[in-house]
C-alpha cells in the first residue's frame, strides 16, 4: 500500500478522462475537490489488489447518471461518501476498502473522495478498465457475480436500497429508474465483493494505468510535442480521424446521454466525414458511412492541440478533434464479454469491428 501523491492527482484525472471513451463524466470538479482535500492535509492510500485478504470486503463507489446533468449538479466528498456509509450501516460491518466501478472519467477519481472521508484505502483496480454506460457491462457482472445490494443516494437526503434483483440487467434498469427519479444524477455504492473476487474478476492496476497515461500526455506537453501522438505510440493505439466538429445531436434520456456527432476531415482526412454514435460513451465510429471501429475498443475524442479528452457532453461546433482508438482490457475481448459490451450489447445489428486489429 502506498500514498497517492499530490502530483499524481492531475495525471490521474487526465488519464481517467481519456479512458472514459467520451463518457464517465468530466473529472475536473472531482480533481478540484481532491486537490482541496490534499491542501487541507488529507491523504488517500492506493492498495495493490494482491495485498487484499481473501475475506476482505471491498465496495465499488461511483456517480451514476447522464454526464450532461453531472456538469450542472456538482458532487462533493461528503456526497460521494454518503452511500458508502449507508452500505456499512446496512451490512452492519465496516468495509475494508473501496474501488472504482470504472476507471474512465470522473468515476476513476470518485472513490478517492469517499476514501478521503472514511480513511479507507482505494484498491488499484476497477471493473471496466475504461467507462461503459451500464452496470451489466462490468467484469463482475459478466462473470456472474451479484451486483446487489446497491445503495443509491441523492443530495436531498434520499437513499434507496436495492437488496435483490433478478439479474444484472434488471438491476441496471431498476437503478436507472431510481436515478432518473432522483434527477438523473446520483451517488452509488454497489455490491461489496471479497478480496478473492476482486483479484479473480477485477481489472487490476487500472488506477496506475490512468496515472501513466496522464503522465505521457503531460510530458509531451512540456516537451512541446504532439500529446495525442505520444499517447497513441505509448499505448499502441491508432489515430482514426482528424477533423472539425460539424454537428452534434444529443439528448438526456433514461439516465443516459445519447446522440451522434459528425466530424469533417482535416489534414490527411480532408474531404471525409466521421460519425460518432454514443450512449454516454462512444459505441460506433463510421467513416463515410462505413464502420471503422466499435465498442469495446476505447474510442476517444481529444483536442488536437492540447491532447485533452473531450467528452460527449462537451462536444461543440468548430472544435478540432483527433479521434483515437486504444486497446480494451483483454477480458472484454472474450466471447462472453463481447456479447455484453460489443455493438449488439448496445442494440446494434452488427458485430464488433476493431481498427486496432488491422493496425
Amino acid at each position: 500500500m502506498r500514498e497517492i501523491q499530490a502530483d499524481e492527482l492531475e495525471p490521474l484525472a487526465t488519464g481517467a478522462w481519456i479512458l472514459g471513451a467520451g463518457g464517465g463524466g468530466n473529472p475536473y470538479l472531482t480533481h478540484l475537490n481532491l486537490r482541496r482535500l490534499y491542501e487541507q492535509g488529507t491523504r488517500v492510500s492506493l492498495m495493490d489488489p494482491m495485498e487484499l485478504a481473501d475475506d476482505a470486503l471491498v465496495a465499488t463507489c461511483a456517480s451514476m447518471g447522464a454526464p450532461l446533468v453531472g456538469r450542472e449538479r456538482m458532487s462533493d466528498p461528503r456526497f460521494a461518501a454518503k452511500p458508502l456509509l449507508a452500505m456499512q450501516k446496512y451490512l452492519g460491518r465496516k468495509l475494508d476498502a473501496v474501488m472504482s466501478i470504472e476507471i474512465g472519467g470522473s468515476n476513476g477519481l470518485y472513490p478517492l473522495m469517499a476514501a478521503a472521508m472514511t480513511g479507507l484505502p482505494v484498491v488499484d483496480a476497477d471493473t471496466m478498465g475504461r467507462a461503459f454506460p451500464e452496470g451489466q457491462m462490468t467484469s463482475f457482472a459478466i462473470d456472474e457475480l451479484p451486483l446487489v445490494p446497491l445503495i443509491v443516494a441523492d443530495i436531498r437526503g434520499n437513499e434507496v436500497v436495492v437488496p435483490q434483483a433478478e439479474n444484472a440487467k434488471r438491476r441496471e434498469r431498476i437503478a436507472r429508474g431510481i436515478c432518473a427519479e432522483l434527477g438523473s444524477v446520483a451517488a452509488t455504492c454497489s455490491a461489496p465483493r471479497t478480496g478473492r473476487e476482486v483479484k479473480q474478476h477485477g481489472i487490476l492496476y487500472s488506477t496506475t494505468k490512468a496515472i501513466r497515461i496522464g503522465r505521457v500526455v503531460e510530458d509531451a506537453r512540456r516537451r512541446h510535442e504532439d500529446p495525442v501522438q505520444a499517447l497513441v505510440e505509448a499505448e499502441s493505439g491508432i489515430v482514426l480521424f482528424k477533423g472539425k466538429v460539424q454537428d452534434v445531436e444529443r439528448r438526456a434520456t433514461a439516465g443516459f446521454l445519447r446522440g451522434r456527432s459528425r466530424l469533417l476531415g482535416l489534414d490527411g482526412d480532408r474531404g471525409a466525414m466521421l460519425d460518432l454514435e454514443f450512449q454516454n460513451e462512444y459505441a460506433v465510429a463510421r467513416r463515410d458511412g462505413e464502420i471503422v471501429s466499435t465498442t469495446p475498443d476505447i474510442i476517444c475524442t481529444m483536442d488536437s492541440e492540447s491532447g485533452e479528452a473531450v467528452g460527449t457532453e462537451m462536444l461543440r461546433y468548430g472544435q478540432r478533434i483527433t479521434v483515437i482508438a486504444l486497446h480494451p482490457p483483454e477480458f472484454f475481448l472474450t466471447p462472453k464479454a463481447i456479447e455484453r459490451v460489443g455493438p449488439r450489447g448496445f442494440g446494434y445489428d452488427f458485430d464488433y469491428k476493431s481498427a486496432l486489429a488491422a493496425a
